[in-house]
């Protein structure tokens, strides 16, 4: 009689220990793809911070570069700046589709206003074909932006604008990282040109 209290005892432990595996496997695998799907979205965000600072480090370095109006033997202005980018990004974008632009305005609080011009009938608050304006960028049309393409000269404000496509590192997060698994970065700066005459040479070692 002892020994078979003794046996269920033992028959019931070992079913209360089968139980507790089988919950303990059911709530695993209920919580392991919100534990990986949030540690992917935390590497996700943390390179894509980095990469963000990186970007925006190099912007103002290219910057500081551009303002001084130095144009380097055998290389033009505008591809000097892409590279000082690329070297602050350590290799972590492609350049290849890396879009860099400088846009040049009268002033700091006129970037990216668009093109003035005289509102007629109807009385809409946007342009329409026809109205005067006035052709700050010098294009021969209206533009809801008046920045003009380039790097400017002495005193000219200029916004210097990197956009590069970043991927995703991890699959686990490609479906809700856009167009294949890939994000469109934006970082801007706009600084003033020095008044240069003579742009000044490299700084020697």
């Amino acid at each position: 009689m002892v020994k078979s209290i003794k046996d269920r005892f033992l028959h019931l432990g070992e079913r209360f220990l089968d139980c507790a595996k089988a919950t303990t496997a059911l709530e695993f695998a209920f919580a392991a793809p919100v534990v990986f799907l949030g540690a992917a979205a935390l590497v996700e965000v943390s390179s894509m911070m980095f990469v963000s600072t990186l970007v925006e480090g190099g912007l103002r370095e290219a910057a500081r570069f551009g303002i001084t109006g130095f144009t380097p033997a055998g290389i033009s202005r505008e591809d000097r700046i892409r590279q000082i980018i690329e070297e602050n990004t350590i290799g972590l974008i492609d350049m290849t589709t890396a879009q860099v632009t400088q846009q040049v305005y009268p002033s700091f609080g006129q970037v990216g206003d668009p093109e003035p011009f005289q509102d007629e009938a109807p009385f809409n608050g946007s342009y329409d074909g026809g109205e005067p304006y006035q052709d700050i960028n010098g294009n021969g049309q209206w533009d809801p932006d008046m920045g003009a393409a380039g790097v400017g000269g002495p005193g000219d404000v200029v916004l210097y604008t990197a956009e590069v496509d970043w991927k995703a590192l991890t699959p686990l997060v490609t479906p809700i990282m856009g167009t294949n698994g890939t994000i469109r970065m934006r970082a801007s700066v706009a600084v003033r040109n020095e008044p240069f005459t003579n742009p000044p040479p490299p700084a020697g070692p």
